[in-house]
């Protein structure tokens, strides 16, 4: 029995209060970080061998199904407007495709060779890395992609919330969070999604930092595609150069960043 798989510490929930189900759901929720720092060593070894291949100008590939598929592209669809990166950098592919996003797309996951050829259409070359999502450690659209891409001699990485899955043993860098059974048997949206969404954060935010995308704690490269955002950078440049709210402002703008604002502000 996978833990995923393995029945709530809750039942007859149908039969609790709205209190009573919110509490206990957060009761479980809190041993989620606990889960997840157990795997600390294993997440750093895996961000140390991405940093040193992207900063040889290989890119980062999450693949996945279901949740699992959504999580990587959520994250890799939110580095471009914070770390100013390209889209490409960062890819995320889910089984069936973008449809699958918003809808299920029927057995999809269950093909083992398609996330290889998902990733070929993307131009996947040797300084490439490959972190396979799954929460059971099963899927064989996602198992099939890391064994196909660590034969290639690309790095590979997983995230599973079982021990001892199929995936882990095709990865060169597994990483596995084991959260116990979900509050309700067998929906890993909830504790496994929120682990899986916990070391998606510390690995896309590590490597942007390594690669020179955050300066001190600021997001000195996102994108000004909001006023929300014009107004962050434009504190940024006032609390680093003293200027005016207004110059501060024009500087932004006129360089597009603020990285780019502070960088010429040095040079004067």
């Amino acid at each position: 029995m996978k833990t995923t798989e393995s029945s709530s510490h809750y039942d007859n929930l149908e039969e609790m209060s709205v209190a009573e189900l919110i509490s206990s759901m957060n009761k479980e929720d809190q041993t989620v970080p606990l889960a997840v720092n157990k795997a600390l060593p294993a997440i750093e070894v895996l961000i140390e061998k991405i940093v040193e291949r992207m900063a040889k100008g290989g890119r980062l590939f999450y693949i996945g199904a279901g949740t699992s598929g959504r999580l990587g592209i959520l994250d890799a669809s939110e580095c471009p407007p914070t770390y100013g990166v390209s889209h490409d950098m960062v890819i995320g592919l889910i089984a069936g495709g973008d449809s699958a996003i918003r809808k299920s797309v029927e057995k999809a996951e269950d093909d083992p060779d398609q996330a290889w050829q998902d990733l070929k259409a993307n131009g996947i070359h040797e300084l490439d890395t490959v972190i396979g999502i799954a929460a059971s450690g099963t899927t064989p659209y996602v198992i099939g992609g890391v064994k196909t891409a660590r034969e290639q001699g690309l790095l590979t990485g997983c995230i599973t919330c079982n021990e001892g899955s199929s995936l882990a043993a095709e990865a060169e860098c597994p990483i596995e969070v084991v959260v116990g059974p979900e509050f309700v048997t067998g929906s890993t949206r909830m504790k496994s999604g929120t682990a899986q969404k916990l070391v998606l954060n510390m690995i896309s935010t590590s490597v942007m930092i390594k690669l020179g995308k955050v300066k001190g704690n600021k997001m000195v490269n996102m994108q000004l595609s909001n006023q929300k955002l014009v107004e962050r950078g434009t504190r940024m440049i006032m609390d680093a150069t003293g200027l005016e709210e207004e110059q501060a402002k024009e500087r932004l703008l006129k360089f597009g960043s603020v990285k780019g604002a502070l960088d010429d502000w040095k040079q004067e």
